[in-house]
């Protein structure tokens, strides 16, 4: 029972952690290259993503 509990604990910690510095975490995973490159491929990869990346980019049809 109390190791479950240590678990239980350890993990809530872990994420409270996490969330509180979590664009600490990322600008530091995102400052190699390599793992840049990987994260961007894979956000492309996603369809919702990848349209609304290139609308805010090259521009979307207008609206007037």
């Amino acid at each position: 029972m109390s190791r479950m509990l240590t678990s239980i604990l350890m993990i809530g910690s872990l994420g409270y952690f996490a969330y509180r510095f979590r664009y600490r975490i990322i600008n530091t995973l995102l400052s190699s290259g390599w793992l840049r490159r990987i994260a961007v491929s894979s956000m492309m990869s996603l369809p919702g993503i990848k349209r609304r990346m290139m609308q805010s980019v090259f521009g979307g049809p207008s609206e007037w």
